[in-house]
């Protein structure tokens, strides 16, 4: 994990380094910024009546981890050499958790450009892929391992709940523009925000799409003030991520203006400094969603 520390000093290159994994013969991967350690496996703890994805847990430096069996989160046969399985500990969404998976073979450095969003058509594993990585004549597919702990808990996804302990809010007609690829949180996000006042918001599946459209506002030689008040953008996304869109709209002079809220399951103490690097007003982790709207009130009202 040694170059790991390389690319923690980095901001806004639009790239990223992926743990290549296989389950089977299969080729997934991980953002390396959401990995902690690898291990091999160690005794696994069973927990009645868990979910059916819930090997069980472990205790790792004083911590007890879930461990998630892959292949069952994924419907892949099991591990046919167990000797070669690996325990991949990851951080995001402000918690740990244990992947069993069955071998890990290398780290890759790449471009979100050669990251494709996965097609409705094709788009299998119940949701669970985020990105097709096209690589040496192979595609690796990036997972949604927020969505696979969502899955198995609920109750740490994104909860209308915590905007309703805000009180009766004031509907606003400032206009806010959000680059997240997940359909799923751009539902969750759509329904909180407007919860909470903010009807007019304008969702985007990635970075670029996001910039074209404020740059297309600013060749009608709109003031960007008028038209757009704030962005929200996650970070990991198809072709262009959200620190490179942060700096992207920090050097257009008629868009740096514009307050970015980075909203992210990236946002640890480890990584904060990416953000302000790069130029973000505020970093909010998901799925913190009360908090992000009292950042946006702060900047918007």
């Amino acid at each position: 994990m040694n170059d790991k520390r390389e690319i923690l000093l980095e901001s806004g290159t639009n790239e990223l380094e992926v743990v290549e994994f296989l389950i089977g013969t299969n080729q997934f991967a991980i953002n390396v910024m959401k990995v902690r350690e690898i291990l091999n496996p160690v005794p696994v703890t069973k927990v009645p009546h868990s979910h059916v994805n819930v090997e069980g847990i472990i205790e790792l430096r004083g911590e007890v981890l879930p461990v998630i069996d892959m292949a069952k989160a994924l419907g892949l046969p099991p591990s046919e050499m167990p000797a070669q399985d690996k325990f991949i500990v990851a951080e995001f969404n402000q918690q740990k958790v244990v992947f069993h998976v069955h071998n890990v073979t290398r780290i890759h450095r790449i471009s979100w450009k050669q990251i494709e969003k996965p097609s409705q058509m094709y788009q299998g594993l119940d949701g669970q892929v985020i990105g097709v990585i096209k690589l040496e004549g192979k595609m690796i597919l990036l997972l949604d391992f927020e969505k696979m702990i969502v899955d198995i808990n609920p109750e740490s996804g994104i909860n209308v709940q915590q905007v309703k302990k805000l009180g009766k809010r004031e509907r606003s007609n400032k206009k806010i523009v959000v680059a997240e690829d997940s359909p799923l949180l751009r539902k969750l996000l759509h329904e909180t925000l407007a919860e909470a006042g903010y009807a007019f918001v304008e969702f985007f599946e990635n970075g670029e799409d996001a910039l074209h459209y404020l740059q297309s506002v600013v060749k009608q030689e709109k003031p960007i003030e008028q038209e757009v008040q704030l962005v929200i953008t996650d970070i990991e996304m198809p072709q262009m991520d959200g620190h490179h869109l942060t700096k992207r709209i920090r050097e257009d002079e008629k868009l740096k203006k514009l307050p970015v809220i980075i909203f992210s399951s990236l946002i640890t103490d480890d990584l904060r400094h990416k953000g302000e690097k790069v130029g973000a007003t505020a970093q909010v982790s998901k799925p913190e969603i009360g908090e992000l709207v009292k950042v946006i009130d702060k900047h918007i009202l």
